[in-house]
């Protein structure tokens, strides 16, 4: 019998035990030793100084078994679990005394030296940034379409940052990263590397140059995964309930290196709508190592204008916590492109001429300078910000907005009462001028009426910086009479575009692969752009 078909139906049958409910490999072959150390190291009924110990030897027998024939795919596995299974441990035993700091363990009479790699700015993290770890096989990954991982040698985990008070633009359960954990043995004394896989592939162990294995889908599927619609309706019909969430969200540890590619979602949504673009995006390494990703998010039931406002307070803070940072990209859908746009043009007073001289003079008759309405109705173009991508962006409003469904979501919508106030307080009955209706306040939905004399405000004013749009026509394949649903072509068609790319799909286009395409095209030529 050949030989060659038996050990690939053996090393197959590994692998798909390695996936079994224990995620261990059997104890039979040349790895049982190193098996049955890792399963002891899980008893909790063990020190956790024992336990380290033990995990040290599992993974130090596995390491010397990796270029086996017979062995060596249980031993990549074995040696993966035991790295990410020590890591979590010593960061979480004992308030941290046993991270980051030389240790002696012992097991068997083996006196084990370890002692943590220094964070370097190629490709490996400062073990004191992080304050827990989570392995990356434990992360629920159920909303994200397509896991994006590299199978190789380290234990893949999530890397977590998160203080008491939250740090400057951290989400709520703080800012995670992929990680891969390495054991480099020699002889008896050990060194932990903590590898950041975006920027470094391999790493050399027992001899040879090897893939590290990498999980980059867990650090995103780590964050919170709520209901995406019943959050984003809250988020427009109860406005006050949200308004402390809004801001700008590092998904990744700031890096003064990379781009700051910025989203910013659209009405009745959330930020986590991105959450499987950014995904597919990051595939593709070149971008993964270029670009780091925030997104806005803000309660989509406020006008439009004020929402822009408060983006464009939050980039201020970026440039003002970090002077370093690189300008950034901003990547905007529906009304979330209203507001990227207002970042890259400049709109003083007298461009507000354009709806009427007497309109304009009656709109700003009470306006104090320096107030909330007058920053966010006048305002100068955002020197960091880059580049501009718009999908599905109703520049000149959707039809929806005065519809009948569009008036029962006017309705509904609850703004802050000192929103309330502030406005009404401002502009009195000129507030009819943008509504219609001098007892109407004015929202996101009312904002998104072609009516709305803002747009003829905006399309005056050019826009200062290279920008794209991504169109969804239904699969219907009729621009420019086409529709994506929701929002018009002529509507969200701009002259001025560096590009135009019409895509197969409603107005939720953001996933199609030819938006995903597109998307990885154009942010491919801003960094042929980019001087470095």
């Amino acid at each position: 019998m050949n030989s060659k078909p038996v050990r690939i139906i053996f090393v197959a049958a590994l692998a798909l035990t390695a996936c079994a409910p224990n995620g261990l490999p059997p104890e039979e072959g040349l790895h049982r030793s190193a098996v049955a150390h890792l399963r002891e190291a899980r008893k909790q009924t063990l020190s956790a100084e024992q336990r380290a110990a033990l995990y040290l030897e599992s993974a130090k027998e596995a390491s010397g078994l990796l270029d086996s024939r017979d062995s060596g795919e249980s031993a990549r596995v074995i040696y993966n679990k035991a790295a990410a299974d020590l890591t979590v441990l010593l960061r979480a035993e004992k308030n941290g005394a046993l991270w980051n700091r030389p240790l002696t363990l012992n097991s068997g009479g083996t006196n084990y030296r370890v002692r943590f790699a220094k964070g370097t700015r190629d490709g490996v993290w400062d073990p004191a940034w992080f304050t827990s770890f989570t392995p990356a096989a434990d992360v629920d990954l159920k909303t994200i379409e397509r896991r994006n991982r590299v199978d190789g040698i380290g234990g893949a985990l999530v890397g977590v940052h998160k203080t008491t008070p939250l740090e400057p633009f951290s989400p709520l359960v703080g800012v995670t990263a992929p990680v891969t954990a390495v054991l480099d043995f020699k002889g008896d004394e050990v060194t932990l590397s903590l590898i950041d896989p975006t920027e470094k592939t391999k790493s050399r162990l027992s001899g040879h140059e090897r893939t590290l294995d990498a999980d980059f889908s867990a650090a995103l599927a780590y964050y919170p995964q709520q209901s995406e619609l019943w959050t984003g309706l809250m988020g427009a019909l109860r406005v006050s309930e949200h308004m402390k969430t809004t801001g700008l969200y590092m998904l990744q540890p700031y890096d003064p290196d990379r781009i700051p590619l910025i989203f910013v979602h659209g009405l009745i949504s959330t930020p986590r709508m991105w959450r499987n673009v950014i995904n597919e995006l990051e595939t593709d390494p070149v971008l993964r190592e270029r670009y780091q990703c925030w997104v806005f998010s803000y309660p989509t039931g406020n006008p439009p204008l004020y929402s822009a406002l408060r983006l464009r307070e939050e980039l201020a803070k970026i440039y003002q916590q970090y002077p370093g940072a690189r300008d950034c990209v901003l990547v905007g859908h529906s009304m979330g492109g209203i507001l990227s746009r207002t970042q890259v043009i400049t709109v003083d007073r007298g461009a507000w001429d354009s709806i009427g001289k007497d309109k304009a003079k009656q709109f700003f008759a009470n306006v104090k300078p320096g107030s909330l309405v007058e920053r966010a109705t006048t305002f100068r173009a955002n020197p960091k910000v880059d580049r501009a991508i718009f999908i599905c962006t109703p520049h000149r409003g959707s039809p929806m907005a005065i519809g009948s469904l569009g008036e029962l979501a006017i309705r509904m919508i609850s703004l802050p009462l000192d929103l309330t106030t502030t406005m009404t307080e401002s502009l009195g009955s000129s507030i009819a001028i943008i509504t219609g209706d001098p007892k109407r306040m004015p929202n996101s939905v009312a904002g998104l009426s072609p009516k709305n004399p803002t747009y003829t405000v905006l399309d005056t004013r050019p826009i200062e910086v290279p920008h794209h749009s991504i169109i969804g026509d239904r699969g219907k394949g009729n621009s420019p009479n086409s529709s994506d649903g929701v929002v018009e072509y002529w509507s969200s068609h701009l002259k001025s575009v560096k590009s135009e790319k019409i895509v197969p799909g409603p107005h939720g286009a953001c996933e199609l692969p030819e938006t995903l395409d597109e998307l990885r095209r154009l942010l491919k030529l801003h960094l042929k752009s980019t001087s470095n």
